[in-house]
């Protein structure tokens, strides 16, 4: 008996070793920063982030949301992305979860907001600043409504909070106000599951007070994508990239100007890739074109310039996050580009060394040494007769020789008497003379 009481309390004591004090020692919960504006860049951290909890089988991601809104199709990327996780999400907006900000949140689990956060005002605008065009607006309303209702939320608050036509007084929106939220009224409308001044506070609330907590922060290079790949950046990096490019056209060899264009094209190129926007064949692409673009200072004829630049702009489209703003940004860079040209020409005087081997232009003149037929110069004065009619044209003869000519004005009969007025090359013009011996 006293051995199998030594030993059961031995298995018990390894049991109670193994055995988890409480649930919450095992479970883990991490914390993901939105900020500042949403854009592709962001995208690529949300989905790092999901990706590492879900290796790490988290039980929960609180995303601290403080946003002023951005991107709509990058909104629409990170809101799939938070809908195919089976980890819990959950928005804790602290300050403002504006336009694109609005709609993430609500494609996530739970809303939780701090005192004195807003969230809404979800309108769509164009890169002008105006509104987007019907269409646009109905794809947007269209997705706010979905997101509300796969959260079990009023769809009618999220279709005012992008529409200004729908009119909810009550929530200080009346027809043509977009509706923001404050975190009492999101409370009061079951837009948000309550409000809490700390991140200790929800953690609490959750239920995960004793969970393990870690953060997820961005990287620097994912910061440096976010900034590089950011829809104002883009053009003013291909437009260094075009610029620094053509300046090299006009000068002999390859320098600072070209260096500087490589360099905004290589940082592109950099910030989509880690983005996760770009792949190795839209970088070897832009290798072969720049390859090509060189390879065009040695080579006559171009043609290895022309296709290099081609393969260049094609490397920007597969490379670009969205067509429309690539082509938006080639277009701001294209056009900047024509101008510093024409104030090289017209300014400065350049001439683009890369065009004078498309255009032949050499002139073969008789400043240079060019004598396309002999001039007869010596001739003008000379007489002789004709020794055919001239119909205007025939042949004379002066000093025994043998000149083809043309007349000055209408036929003259053989054997009359000539004189040369004009000789310009081979064309040779005679008037006839009259009262003279032969």
């Amino acid at each position: 008996m006293r051995k199998a009481t030594i030993i059961l309390s031995f298995l018990w004591a390894i049991f109670v070793m193994m055995t988890p004090i409480s649930k919450a020692d095992n479970e883990v919960v991490y914390v993901v920063p939105i900020e500042e504006t949403v854009e592709k860049g962001l995208h690529a951290f949300i989905n790092r982030a999901v990706t590492t909890a879900e290796e790490n089988q988290a039980s929960a991601i609180i995303f601290e949301v403080n946003t002023p809104g951005g991107e709509v199709e990058a909104a629409k990327e990170i809101g799939r992305v938070l809908t195919s996780t089976n980890i819990k999400t959950i928005s804790f907006v602290n300050k403002q979860a504006l336009s694109a900000g609005a709609f993430i949140s609500l494609n996530m689990d739970e809303i939780y907001m701090t005192p004195g956060a807003t969230m809404g005002s979800a309108a769509i605008i164009d890169q002008e600043g105006n509104t987007a065009d019907k269409k646009a607006v109905s794809a947007w309303l269209s997705a706010m409504t979905a997101a509300a209702e796969q959260s079990g939320r009023n769809p009618e608050i999220a279709q005012a909070m992008a529409d200004d036509s729908i009119d909810l007084p009550e929530l200080g929106a009346p027809k043509g106000k977009l509706l923001t939220l404050t975190a009492s009224q999101a409370d009061e409308v079951e837009y948000s599951e309550g409000t809490f001044a700390t991140q200790a506070e929800l953690l609490e609330h959750l239920g995960y007070e004793d969970a393990e907590v870690r953060s997820i922060e961005e990287s620097f290079s994912e910061k440096l994508a976010r900034f590089i790949t950011h829809p104002i950046i883009v053009p003013i990096l291909l437009s260094i990239g075009s610029i620094g490019l053509l300046l090299e056209l006009y000068s002999p060899g390859f320098g600072i100007p070209g260096i500087m264009g490589l360099t905004a094209l290589g940082l592109f190129f950099y910030g989509h890739m880690v983005a996760g926007f770009a792949g190795y064949e839209s970088l070897i692409v832009f290798i072969i074109g720049i390859g090509l673009i060189i390879a065009e200072f040695f080579l006559p004829g171009g043609i290895a310039g022309v296709l290099g630049i081609a393969a260049v702009i094609g490397s920007l489209f597969m490379a670009g996050a969205d067509v429309q703003q690539m082509a938006t940004s080639i277009m701001i860079a294209a056009i900047l580009s024509i101008a510093v040209s024409i104030l090289m020409v017209k300014v400065f005087g350049k001439k683009m060394k890369f065009f004078k081997k498309l255009i032949l232009s050499d002139s073969t003149n008789t400043e240079r040494g060019y004598i396309s037929n002999k001039s007869r110069s010596e001739l003008i004065g000379k007489q002789g007769y004709a020794l055919t009619g001239l119909r205007p044209s025939g042949t004379i003869v002066i000093e025994n020789e043998r000149i083809d000519v043309v007349s000055e004005g209408g036929f003259i009969k053989k054997d009359a008497k000539v004189e040369v007025i004009k000789a310009e090359g081979s064309r040779v013009v005679v008037r006839e003379l009259t009262n003279l011996d032969k």
